[in-house]
């Protein structure tokens, strides 16, 4: 069953009555165990929790609501850990119980520069372990001392959780000299601290975004079928003053490409020479000016930042621009956006992408992503966006796993991630581009838009091969040979596997924020057109699963029985000057064929960067004139001549 997130439908609306006569009413109970057991049960007791431990610590209610809603939207995830460890509404840290034991692997062999000019690279992807846990992965056993309360409580309890985050703010507050003040005003620096960020500029950020949070106010059911609210103060002047105290150190911010919305510091990934005529880990380039950047590429790390950074400075590895953090939504820049780093396996991707590495796992359902890491995330996304004219939408901003096979070779090579348990919806909404109906319940168009939080699919592989992951919201749907889930799943021939339902098989799956020429319907069930097939996905009419849209479509020209679908959009032989081996216009094992329609994306050039030594004198950027439509072809992107199709408007 699906329903529709209330977040979604209503967005933030103020409550300020609501909002007090329940803290009124909360400051009667007291914090844990002698709760009226019908109040504990209720759809109000985790604001009844904010509100007791509110009062039970002198923090300002407003002030423990704003941070645990940029923690965590004030989901309680059933006690399971985030991605770096963190537990419950406040996302209080245990790395070492959680952190180390976490499944993690995005499928795949792909040569990351995914360029046929050069031999592979392929080198080893695990990702180090952490030895060490900074303070910030260590949260949960600070609030177990102060509160009294045990681990296991913190971990699992989501009202003791809270009150842990509650004794963390005090103390916070109380170590900087300051008094347990009823103005949140007076709390900045003590949030900026809870952060757990060790310099000023990310617990500047993390602060902000928590007063942003108050100054806005927010409404939401959490996953635990719980109603929270925190009334909007527009009022609230916080006092900065107090962070310039408390001893943090200064990000080296001199060569980075960042809004000033977010935390972001240099850390370069080498571009180095070594061995024989061997260089790493990524080209120089002269982009936008050479050649424009079309993608954003969204990946996970599939380990922790520690690790991740230890790697992408490792000149015999890959790259790619930017690693976000999860505990608090810092970013560490690597590669200029003038350079192309080695991250999507498709080299014509790479030439014209940003790669922007998230830390989490693919594979572990229940290691969720901050909403601080989402929301620097949309931050620096918006700000490339606008600074090279990036469209915000599902064909620009891709993941690894929308990512095309250069050629049929590579096509079950290719990354998955960051997989179905991204959630697109709530990206989107923070990009400030939500995805919404605009053509009619008839429309020849769809976008893929289920209710992340009730859209629930089967996987199974999280943990061991087979086994059924954890249940958990999803931005994909499953797709099907014909109106039911007795027929069999839809089979990628590019792959030439049995689909299934594999957390790293994307084979017949469509995800949050794609569009699909409408192929047919029945009853509650939609047919698209997919990887040249009629794919159907359950949509009632009631609960939809796609919204009806409309825009620009190809199909194949009137008399032609099929169409070659390619991976790369590169230039015809002809155009490639003395010097420059041609690269082979390679299509991929699929066919667009005649009465099949696909949503249309850019009309590009073919185009080639030639860059396979260390001194760039003999770089070169190849266009042709052989142009090329972008289109929706399956999960993945994929490309056709324009010569070979027409264009039509579908309304």
């Amino acid at each position: 069953m699906r329903g529709s997130d209330p977040a979604s439908a209503a967005g933030h609306r103020h409550t300020r009555a609501a909002v007090g006569a329940v803290a009124t009413a909360a400051l009667l109970l007291p914090l844990l165990g002698a709760t009226p057991s019908g109040a504990r049960t209720s759809a109000n007791s985790l604001q009844l929790a904010f509100a007791s431990a509110a009062a039970r610590y002198e923090v300002p209610q407003s002030v423990l609501l704003g941070v645990s809603y940029l923690q965590s939207r004030w989901d309680a995830h059933a006690g399971a850990p985030s991605v770096t460890g963190g537990y419950g509404p406040m996302h209080l840290t245990d790395a070492r119980t959680a952190l180390a034991e976490a499944p993690h692997h995005s499928e795949g062999t792909e040569d990351a520069r995914g360029d046929s000019a050069r031999a592979a690279l392929l080198p080893k992807t695990e990702v180090p372990a952490p030895t060490k846990f900074p303070a910030r992965l260590t949260t949960l056993p600070k609030a177990a001392e102060l509160t009294g309360l045990s681990p296991e409580e913190l971990r699992i309890d989501p009202e003791a959780n809270i009150a842990g985050g509650a004794a963390l703010l005090a103390n916070a507050q109380k170590n900087l000299g300051e008094p347990l003040s009823e103005d949140p005003a007076d709390w900045y620096a003590a949030v900026a601290r809870f952060s757990g960020a060790d310099d000023t500029a990310t617990a500047t950020a993390y602060a902000d975004d928590v007063y942003d949070v108050i100054h806005s106010g927010a409404e939401r059911t959490t996953d635990a079928g719980q109603l929270v609210a925190l009334a909007a103060r527009p009022d609230v002047a916080a006092d900065t003053s107090e962070l310039k105290r408390a001893g943090l150190r200064t990000l080296d911010t001199a060569n980075t490409e960042c809004p000033k919305s977010v935390s972001c510091e240099w850390i370069p990934a080498p571009y180095e020479e070594f061995g024989d005529n061997d260089y790493g880990n990524h080209d120089l380039g002269d982009r936008p000016k050479a050649q424009s950047i079309k993608y954003i590429v969204i990946h996970d790390t599939e380990g922790a930042w520690e690790g991740v950074l230890n790697l992408v400075q490792d000149p015999t590895y890959v790259s790619w621009q930017y690693t976000l953090r999860s505990t608090d939504g810092h970013i560490a820049q690597h590669v200029k956006a003038k350079d192309v780093a080695w991250h999507a396996g498709n080299w014509y991707v790479n030439a014209k992408s940003i790669g922007l590495e998230h830390e989490g796992f693919l594979a572990n359902p229940d290691a969720w992503y901050t909403e601080a890491m989402y929301r620097s995330s949309a931050r620096l996304v918006k700000y490339l966006a606008e600074k090279y004219g990036i469209p915000l939408d599902r064909q620009h901003i891709i993941g690894h796993d929308n990512v095309p096979g250069p050629t049929t070779a590579t096509v079950g090579g290719m990354h998955t991630d960051p997989g179905p348990y991204w959630d697109w919806r709530h990206y989107f909404e923070l990009l400030g581009h939500p995805f919404e109906a605009t053509g009619g319940k008839d429309a020849g168009l769809v976008t893929i838009r289920p209710d992340y939080a009730t859209n629930r699919p089967e996987y199974t592989g999280c943990v061991t091969k087979g086994e059924p992951c954890a249940a958990h919201g999803s931005s994909e749907v499953r797709l099907y040979s014909g109106p039911g889930e007795s027929y069999p799943l839809i089979k990628d021939i590019g792959l030439g596997t049995v689909p299934g339902t594999g957390v790293n098989d994307i084979s017949s799956r469509v995800s949050t924020g794609q569009q699909y020429a409408v192929a047919g319907r029945d009853g509650d069930w939609t047919a698209i057109w997919y990887l040249g097939q009629k794919a159907w996905f359950e949509n009632p009419e009631k609960d939809p699963t796609a919204v009806g849209a409309k825009g620009m479509v190809v199909t194949p020209k009137a008399g032609v029985e099929s169409v070659p679908v390619y991976g790369r959009a590169y230039p015809e032989a002809s155009a490639y000057p003395a010097g420059v081996p041609a690269q082979s216009v390679s299509p991929l094992p699929y066919k667009l064929l005649k009465g099949q329609k696909y949503v249309a994306g850019d009309k590009v050039p073919g185009e080639y960067y030639y860059a396979v030594t260390f001194a760039t004198d003999a770089h070169r950027v190849v266009v042709g004139k052989d142009l090329y439509y972008e289109i929706q072809f399956g999960h993945r992107v994929a490309f056709v001549r324009a010569a070979d199709v027409d264009v039509q408007v579908s309304r």
